[in-house]
């Protein structure tokens, strides 16, 4: 156990010393699909359950621009936004659907920028990864019985966050759904 609880500590520690990079940290070049993988693996890699783990492929890449969730690449070169939506989606997969990021990312971008988006995206994920650290620091110590309920608090915890969120994206995008209807009609009714 004491090899496992070192490994645990290590990574905790590298985590909490790496963020994502802020909206002004993104490279400003254009990149190519392989340039964007390479980045990307570097931006994700301490967030994979193990080495042998991939968070994002070029099929998904492909896949997120087919589905019209990710801008067109510029003559097949991705850009700075492309990278920000591509972190947030990334880190946040394991949580929501492609839907509801996608909601999520859409409904945000209407009050903000898509640098404060990002940026804030990034200030509310290093906070939580500091949070979780600190409680692996001070479970670790104590041994295994200790970081198995840790395991059972952060996952726990994790449910019920999901949980409120996916609520909360339901409702307000039925909110939004009846809204856009309501207006319809009464476009509807307004030529006649």
């Amino acid at each position: 156990m004491y090899e496992a609880t070192n490994n645990i500590l290590k990574w905790a520690e590298k985590i909490e010393g790496s963020n994502a990079a802020e909206w002004d940290r993104l490279p400003e070049i254009y990149l190519y699909m392989d340039q964007v993988l390479t980045y990307m693996d570097k931006q994700l890699h301490l967030f994979e359950r193990d080495e042998n783990a991939c968070l994002l492929t070029s099929s998904m890449i492909n896949n997120y621009v087919k589905d019209g969730f990710l801008p067109r690449p510029t003559q097949k070169k991705y850009s700075r936004e492309h990278l920000a939506i591509l972190t947030v989606v990334c880190l946040l997969k394991q949580v929501l659907s492609i839907q509801d990021i996608a909601f999520l990312i859409r409904t945000l971008l209407k009050n903000a920028s898509k640098q404060e988006m990002y940026n804030r995206f990034c200030a509310v994920q290093s906070d939580a990864l500091h949070e979780v650290c600190e409680r692996i620091k001070t479970a670790s110590p104590q041994g295994e019985a200790e970081l198995m309920r840790l395991v059972i608090e952060l996952s726990v915890e994790a449910n019920a966050r999901r949980t409120a969120s996916e609520r909360i994206l339901s409702e307000i995008s039925r909110e939004e759904k009846k809204q856009a209807e309501t207006e319809h009609m009464q476009e509807k009714g307004k030529k006649k």
